[in-house]
């Protein structure tokens, strides 16, 4: 399958062959969802915890007796239904979040999502994107030029826009990209279902070296 391949002033200056096995997968909901969800319950940090009835401080006293007061019954203050007790089926920080994913399946769901993208024209191949300085006004410049591309226009108004990925690391690609809220900038081999799904468009800087990359 080919696919126009853009400068960084949005002109047209040749095209490239995509490799079927990774941009021309068979899609498949349920392995989308599993990876994604199995993605994000890594992510989690686990790091809430509230004190059960046992870790409480205090109320190791009895605070009325048993019978004769005319109140409800109580062995402690410590208990879940009073105020400063311990909390009932709280969050723990123990909990282990962590959901094993095997990579075929990881590596197949990228492909699922890259062949989706390609499917709805959400993919943009970029010959390369010259920063010869940091300057946020030159990746401006960029995002402004490719917006006018047909099926591009949300680049520069979406939440979250795009997700760019170069072949290497790029100091002055990087830090130009890094004051736009709706634009992530990103090494290919760290490339993830999460990126796919989270941003609308995808940009391959370097699509030969990149796709390369991909198929791995």
């Amino acid at each position: 399958m080919e696919h126009i391949i853009y400068n960084q002033d949005g002109k047209q200056v040749g095209k490239m062959t995509l490799p079927e096995a990774v941009f021309g997968a068979k899609y498949n909901a349920d392995l989308l969802h599993q990876v994604s969800q199995s993605l994000l319950s890594n992510a989690r940090q686990g790091s809430a915890h509230a004190k059960n009835r046992g870790e409480v401080r205090g109320g190791g006293k009895k605070p009325w007796r048993q019978k004769g007061t005319g109140r409800a019954r109580h062995g402690s203050s410590r208990s879940p239904i009073w105020v400063g007790g311990g909390v009932a089926h709280g969050p723990r920080n123990d909990r282990n979040y962590f959901r094993k994913i095997n990579k075929s399946m990881k590596r197949q769901a990228l492909y699922i999502a890259l062949s989706k993208k390609l499917k709805d024209g959400e993919v943009l191949l970029l010959n390369g994107i010259a920063m010869p300085n940091i300057k946020t006004k030159d990746a401006k410049e960029v995002l402004v030029n490719l917006a006018k591309l047909k099926g591009f226009g949300a680049l520069t108004k979406s939440k979250n826009a795009a997700c760019i990925v170069i072949p290497a690391a790029d100091t002055h690609v990087e830090k130009s990209f890094r004051n736009f809220p709706h634009i992530s900038v990103g090494q290919v081999k760290g490339l993830n279902l999460l990126d796919l799904l989270t941003y609308k468009y995808l940009v391959i800087v370097n699509p030969e070296e990149s796709v390369k990359a991909l198929s791995r």
